[in-house]
């Protein structure tokens, strides 16, 4: 893994990657979806009160358009490092390598953080309306969870690969703040 450079942004790497690519590119993944399947303690929600963030979940058949981001040559060591500590603080991911299909037609392998299905943080599974409950009411270290959905949902559409599932998801969320901030301002 330490000669791999290449890493799959599929949420917050793509919009936060926290390293400074040398290249960019829109990417598929075969055999594997984004979905909100992590509990998030720390960072979009708290032991008490977990939020949901996006894991790659295995899935044959699916597919997973995100961003390819390719590690600096000189920064390799110290970027790994980084991506390690925040990609594998809790356990709940697997580093993998797996090939991506970039849009310009290259195949590259990649490193990219697999959810473990086994892991305690998985809630995959979860109804829609269980998700945009969750994430609507959920703040952690880094803010409100409902903040990372729309940041990835946006980012997406940004650049031309919407998620339908993401942005249905976003109005749903929408509708719980609005209405939780229409029941406070009427007590």
């Amino acid at each position: 893994m330490n000669d791999v450079f290449w890493v799959f942004g599929y949420g917050s790497l793509m919009w936060d990657p926290g390293f400074g690519p040398v290249e960019t590119v829109k990417a598929r993944l075969e055999g594997y979806s984004r979905s909100f399947c992590l509990r998030s303690t720390r960072y979009r929600g708290t032991e008490e009160a977990p939020g949901l963030v996006l894991g790659l979940d295995a899935e044959p058949g699916a597919s997973c358009a995100g961003l390819a981001l390719r590690i600096p040559e000189d920064r390799h060591a110290e970027t790994l490092a980084y991506l390690r500590e925040r990609e594998l603080d809790t356990g709940a991911y697997d580093e993998m390598v797996l090939p991506l299909t970039l849009q310009d037609g290259r195949r590259v392998q990649a490193l990219a953080y697999v959810m473990k299905r086994d892991h305690w943080q998985y809630a995959g599974g979860l109804c829609v309306r269980e998700q945009a409950r969750i994430i609507a009411g959920a703040e952690g270290g880094r803010g409100p969870n409902a903040d990372y959905l729309f940041n990835t949902a946006r980012h997406l559409a940004e650049i031309g690969l919407a998620d339908a599932a993401l942005d249905q998801l976003s109005d749903d969320v929408r509708r719980l703040l609005m209405a939780r901030r229409d029941r406070d301002a009427a007590t």
